[in-house]
């Protein structure tokens, strides 16, 4: 009951900071202008997402220190929300916001490696420390890479009304009830205290804006879905590939967009409107429209392909259907880019909504 309590203030104190942030935001002029590569139509204030930040941040502090994973990951999601928050506040250059997000995943997961092989080195084995540094240290650079995606994946996803927080709250409500299944309180209520921090967001942010997240929230998000992610592919009894299957719908859009740029030469990095659910709204739909989309792929294909490989708890971890399901994806992705495509060509909306 106290942990249910403890969860709701968490939500309360996310809506109440980002209605802080709304103000302060109009006082500094902290606007996102409408433009040619933006899919709004009116200047809206931006960093709402600090009081997300701000409320998982005092959640660890209060709760998870002074562990060793707590301290890690309160500096973590501080370098990445402050590199987020400097860049909403007055610009900063791309390389040093990378610089950011590699040195905060470096902060997460250097400590947690020196843990497991001291632990393991502890034990009678006929493999060397020196062995077991080398696989832990990869272990170590894949996962850090891919929190650094995740990082910028989630930056690139921000992008109309709603669609960020909700596709994030359904990636940590699904972390939470698998946890809380397995019995895992402890990591359960961490995501259930994500899954409220974003929900007390939501209202300024969907149906339509009062506030955009910026970079200070959707880069911490992106860490936080990244590390349950992660948390859910090592928890014994739950199919590894859970995590990715759950965050699936932005995987493949960004990740379709990045290698259809890249592929045409373009500039991946600059600023565009490429990614399906942007060329969704040129095409005509409401951001609501899009994002009630992207949550019919999470409710209609997701759910039930987790339900099935954790029932079944298959022999491949759920690997096979994770590509099955990504390809699905993909083709869905190629098909709507082409359907938009075809629409505005016949002369459709195209103008920002």
């Amino acid at each position: 009951m106290l942990a249910v309590a403890g969860i709701a203030c968490c939500g309360l104190s996310s809506a109440l900071m980002t209605a802080g942030a709304v103000a302060y935001a109009r006082r500094r002029s902290m606007f996102d202008l409408p433009g040619r590569r933006r899919s709004h139509a009116v200047p809206t204030p931006r960093g709402g997402g600090i009081g997300i930040v701000a409320t998982v941040l005092a959640a660890i502090l209060l709760c998870w220190t002074p562990r060793v994973e707590g301290f890690a990951l309160a500096g973590a999601i501080a370098l990445v929300g402050a590199a987020g928050w400097i860049d909403d506040r007055r610009g900063l250059a791309a390389r040093w916001r990378l610089l950011a997000h590699v040195v905060a995943v470096a902060v997460l997961l250097v400590p947690f490696a020196f843990i497991v092989v001291g632990r393991f080195c502890a034990l009678p084995s006929t493999v060397s420390c020196a062995q077991i540094g080398a696989f832990v240290a990869l272990l170590v650079a894949v996962g850090g890479l891919s929190m650094v995606w995740s990082i910028n994946l989630h930056n690139f996803m921000d992008g109309i009304d709603g669609i960020l927080a909700v596709q994030s709250s359904f990636v940590f409500a699904v972390a939470a009830i698998a946890l809380a299944h397995l019995g895992s309180t402890r990591e359960a209520v961490a995501a259930a205290v994500c899954l409220a921090a974003t929900l007390g967001f939501l209202p300024f942010n969907f149906p339509r804006a009062k506030v955009f997240m910026g970079d200070v929230g959707s880069g911490v998000l992106g860490l936080l879905v990244a590390l349950f992610v992660i948390v859910l592919s090592l928890r014994p009894g739950l199919a590894h590939a859970t995590g990715l299957i759950a965050c699936s719908a932005f995987v493949i859009d960004a990740t379709c967009t990045l290698l259809s740029r890249m592929l045409r030469g373009r500039r991946w990095y600059s600023a565009h409107r490429e990614h399906l659910y942007q060329w969704l709204v040129r095409a005509g739909f409401s951001h609501a429209r899009v994002v009630a989309l992207y949550m019919g792929w999470n409710v209609l294909i997701v759910l039930p392909t987790l339900l099935w490989i954790n029932r079944s708890l298959a022999v491949s971890g759920g690997w096979l259907e994770a590509v099955g399901l990504h390809a699905l994806g993909v083709a869905t992705w190629w098909s709507g880019k082409r359907w938009c495509l075809r629409r505005i060509a016949n002369g459709g909306p195209h103008a920002p909504a």
